[in-house]
C-alpha cells in the first residue's frame, strides 16, 4: 500500500515551508488511498523541546491533516538504530573518527589537491585507537565508503527512482564518509531515517528538493542493511517575498503567528495551492 510521511524535528515552530511539505505528502497519500505517517525526529536532545513537539500536532491539526497513531518518536526507538549500527560495525563498514570539527576543517582545507568539500578518512592503527579510547576521548562513528564499495562491488549499479528525475545513479561519494553516530547523539539523521522508513513501510518519500543529495547516502545505507528502497519525490521549496526559502534559522513567520494574527487554515491552504 502507498505510504508516505512527514517527519519534522521539534527544534522550533513550523512555518509555511513545513506546511507546504506536509500538505504535499498528505495530498499524495489521499489521492492514492494510502497511508499518511507523522514521525517526530527528536534524536537531538539538546535542541528538541516538548513545547515544539506539542505545537507540531496543533499546527497540523489546524491545517486539517490527520495521521496514523501512535506517532513514532525517534527518541523512544534508539535500540533500533543501535542494532543497525551494530550490523554495520560487525561488517567492518564503520571506523572511529577522533578528529574535532576544527581538525576536520584544517585537514579538508589542506588537502593536496585543494580544499575538500567532503571528508574521507581511515581507521586509526589499533594501538593508537586503544590509547584514545582508554583516555576517554570522544569519537564519531563514520561510514567507510572504501569498505562499503568493497562490500557491494562498487556503486555502479546503485540507483534510486525519483518521480521527477527518473532513475538516478546513486553517488554516495558526494557525501564522503558520513557520521552515523556520535557520543552525544546515539544516531545520526541518515541512519535513523532509513531504519524508520523501512520499519514504517514507507513506499514514497515526499520531501523538499534540499534533501535530494541526502538520498545518495541513504540509498547506500539501504543497500548495506538490506532495506527496501522507497520511490522519492523531491518537490520545489517555496520562498518568501525576498526570494529566500522559509527556514527556522532565518526567523520565518510561524504557523502559530499566522493563526494569531487572524489567518485561517483555508486561507493558508489556498495561498500554498491546496483547495
Amino acid at each position: 500500500m502507498f505510504a508516505t510521511r512527514f517527519a519534522p524535528s521539534p527544534t522550533g515552530y513550523l512555518h509555511r515551508g513545513h506546511a507546504y511539505a506536509a500538505l504535499t505528502a498528505h495530498a499524495a497519500a489521499r489521492a492514492a488511498g494510502g497511508r499518511f505517517v507523522l514521525r517526530i525526529e527528536d534524536i537531538d536532545a539538546t535542541r528538541c523541546r516538548p513545547d515544539y513537539e506539542a505545537a507540531i500536532y496543533e499546527d497540523l491539526a489546524w491545517l486539517g491533516l490527520t495521521w496514523e497513531t501512535p506517532v513514532r518518536r525517534q527518541s523512544e526507538h534508539l535500540a533500533d538504530y543501535q542494532a543497525a549500527l551494530g550490523r554495520l560495525e560487525a561488517d567492518g563498514l564503520l571506523y572511529r573518527c577522533f578528529r574535532t570539527r576544527k581538525e576536520l576543517a584544517q585537514a579538508m582545507a589542506s588537502a593536496p589537491h585543494g580544499p575538500m568539500e567532503v571528508y574521507r578518512g581511515q581507521p586509526l592503527p589499533a594501538d593508537e585507537e586503544a590509547r584514545r579510547l582508554a583516555a576517554g576521548e570522544p569519537f564519531a562513528w563514520r561510514l567507510s565508503l572504501d569498505a562499503a564499495s568493497r562490500k557491494l562491488g562498487g556503486f555502479a549499479g546503485l540507483t534510486f527512482t525519483d518521480d521527477t528525475a527518473g532513475v538516478v545513479p546513486a553517488r554516495p561519494e558526494l557525501g564522503g564518509d558520513v557520521v552515523l553516530a556520535r557520543k552525544d547523539v546515539g544516531v545520526a539523521y541518515h541512519l535513523a531515517v532509513v531504519v524508520d522508513d523501512a520499519l514504517q513501510e514507507i513506499t514514497h518519500v515526499i520531501r523538499g528538493e534540499d534533501l535530494f543529495e541526502a538520498t545518495h547516502v541513504q540509498r547506500l545505507l539501504q543497500a548495506l542493511l538490506g532495506l527496501p528502497t522507497p520511490t522519492y519525490r523531491h518537490h520545489p521549496l517555496i520562498t518568501g517575498p525576498d526570494g529566500r526559502r522559509y527556514a527556522k534559522r532565518d526567523g520565518a513567520e510561524t504557523l502559530r503567528s499566522l493563526r494569531e494574527r487572524g489567518m485561517s487554515a483555508t486561507d493558508l491552504r489556498g495561498e500554498l495551492g491546496f483547495d
